[in-house]
């Protein structure tokens, strides 16, 4: 079941040319928590399909430093395709995922409320053809980064 989430952006693009209310959206998914969780529940509510892209390793490392990403991007992927709000599951290499947006051409692209509309990648484009974009809820002290940091306090107390 979880295999027939995960695609390739050109299966995905093939799979997607005859669907309507695509949501999409990306992130590094590292370490999933219950922050991840409700916002891809609050996706899904945007439309019938919810498409999650995931960093990939070197996109991770890039974005966030050389200690990371924690979880290899099969791990991450397959975490994420084990959820019943998502759909279907890719990932891109690049630092943002505007290729695949513009070749996907969701009908809402959506991220979490710590971006504002106008900072959200693709966002122009997705307007562009009729779309719309969304900066959803942002639930304060559950982020991946938020979580390591927390555990290596423990850890220096002790």
């Amino acid at each position: 079941m979880l295999k027939k989430k995960i695609k390739s952006q050109t299966e995905l693009k093939r799979i997607l040319e005859e669907k309507t209310e695509v949501v999409f959206t990306n992130g590094c998914f590292d370490i999933l928590h219950s922050g991840h969780v409700l916002y891809l529940e609050k996706a899904k509510e945007q439309g019938k399909i919810l498409v999650v892209a995931v960093n990939s390793d070197r996109s991770v490392e890039k974005l966030k430093g050389p200690t990371r990403p924690i979880n290899p991007l099969k791990d991450r992927m397959t975490v994420i395709a084990a959820l019943g709000s998502v759909d279907y599951v890719t990932s891109f290499d690049e630092e943002t995922p505007l290729s695949l947006i513009k070749m996907l051409q969701p009908d809402t692209l959506v991220k979490g409320g710590d971006w504002s509309i106008d900072q959200i990648v693709g966002g122009a484009e997705v307007l562009s053809w009729g779309g719309s974009v969304k900066s959803l809820s942002f639930i304060e002290g559950k982020s991946s980064t938020h979580i390591i940091n927390k555990g290596s306090i423990r850890k220096k107390k002790k």
